[in-house]
């Protein structure tokens, strides 16, 4: 099939290249001229294990191209995507809907034959709606139709996510556009991949449930990490106990500093705005979200704590910068509470993350970043582990507490067992994990 995808974001530009592997003919459109110059080029704006090799794969095999301008490819195309942004407006957290909706203004007066728009953008409930009413005011004579195909794919892990999904959602109102996307994703019929058909409004909504579920899971079990603090108990037997219940899961049980990334703050704030909008307030989201900021800032308090007190006058290391592992994505990151709240104290902060610096660089300042985890480490007075990276999975704990003056480690991802840490000469801090350090 011939596809097209309006914008080279991280949604765009991996499920452009996915596509093309499926053995379809796609063309990525943005109007970011230089972006599209440096992946003409074979150079990829965000990283992502593994999208490179895809991408130089399907371009050099003729399945994957790159243009500034829709006009041919969009006349030409089956399916196009609208996979541009969607922030979060500022001063009332609404999701921003220009870039969509621009979007739709101009594929107006592209469309010839038959052709499915199709919003892969995370978007509110109706969006489809407004679309299809742009392109229809435009073009009343349009042969078209608006379906709703949200992403679910895991930043560092999104290729996979994209070939072997747990489902594929598709909200549409004809059978041609359902026929149309079946199509698209039949490469995926090997695996079994369910395929979940309801109306637009649905699968629009769907997104927004799923992202909000997962972000109230992350909120949930660091509550019950404050709550093992304080009771003695260990939040990851306890999360472990939970999560082999089936109706459980144990995924997304994982005490840490807060989440962050392109998805679940603007999604759970936008799904609450929607839902106030709508006279139906989701008062656990909301919960989640005011819970998730506090979480931010009380790690602040948790490093304070465990260097004694006051860290004014200290040089901290800290591990990890990207709001995960295996991305380079820094939007709504803990560290970008973390840090400036450790400065504002009186510390000074080094850093190292393998992949996030250059991003960390433009919204942290005063930072000195280091070239790796010893670099940061040696001389430093403590060192905070805020991303699990797995290189900072396994680092010699006795050359660390030789390394740091006071000879203490803070892991907020719980990513040493306390087994371990007791056969060093660390003085050891976790999150909802009792333990003894003498």
């Amino acid at each position: 099939m011939r596809v097209v995808m309006i914008g080279t974001g991280y949604v765009g530009l991996v499920s452009g290249a996915c596509f093309a592997d499926f053995g379809h003919q796609v063309t990525c459109i943005d109007k970011d001229a230089s972006k599209i110059e440096a992946l003409q080029q074979g150079r990829i704006p965000i990283f992502e294990p593994g999208l490179d090799v895809l991408v130089e794969a399907n371009a050099r095999a003729g399945r994957l191209f790159f243009d500034t301008d829709p006009r041919q490819s969009v006349s030409q195309a089956d399916v196009v995507f609208i996979a541009v942004g969607t922030p979060a407006r500022r001063g009332d957290g609404h999701a921003d809907l220009s870039y969509v909706y621009a979007a739709a203004e101009e594929l107006a007066g592209l469309i010839d034959d038959y052709t499915v728009i199709v919003t892969k953008s995370t978007v509110p409930v109706g969006t489809g709606d407004e679309v299809e009413a742009i392109i229809r005011k435009h073009r009343p004579d349009a042969n078209f139709d608006v379906a709703s195909n949200p992403e679910f794919l895991r930043e560092g892990a999104a290729i996979s996510d994209f070939k072997h999904p747990d489902r594929i959602v598709v909200g549409a109102q004809s059978d041609a556009a359902i026929a149309s996307l079946r199509e698209l994703y039949r490469p995926l019929y090997l695996n079994e991949t369910p395929m979940v058909v309801t109306d637009r409004r649905t699968a629009e909504l769907i997104k927004y449930a799923a992202n909000a579920f997962l972000a109230v899971k992350i909120g949930f079990i660091n509550e019950i990490s404050d709550l093992c603090d304080a009771v003695g108990a260990n939040v990851q037997q306890v999360a472990r106990g939970i999560g082999l219940d089936n109706r459980i899961g144990s995924k997304f049980l994982h005490a840490g500093p807060g989440y962050g990334g392109s998805c679940f703050p603007k999604d759970t704030l936008a799904l609450t705005k929607t839902a106030n909008d709508a006279g139906t307030p989701v008062t656990i989201v909301n919960t989640v979200v005011e819970s998730n900021a506090r979480r931010k800032q009380a790690m602040v308090e948790r490093i304070v704590a465990g260097a004694g007190g006051s860290v004014a006058g200290k040089t901290i290391a800290v591990l990890g910068l990207t709001f995960k592992p295996n991305t380079d994505d820094m939007r709504d990151a803990p560290s970008l509470v973390i840090v400036p709240g450790l400065q504002k104290l009186g510390a000074t902060i080094r850093a190292f993350d393998p992949e996030g610096m250059e991003e960390a660089a433009k919204l942290l300042s005063g930072v000195d970043f280091r070239k790796g985890a010893f670099d940061c480490i040696d001389g430093a007075d403590i060192a905070v582990i805020l991303t699990e990276w797995d290189q900072f999975r396994a680092l010699d704990l006795d050359r660390v507490a030789t390394a740091l003056n006071d000879k203490v480690l803070i892991d907020l991802r719980n990513i040493y067992p306390l087994e371990e840490v007791a056969q060093s000469a660390l003085r050891y801090f976790s999150i909802g994990r009792p333990y003894d350090n003498g």
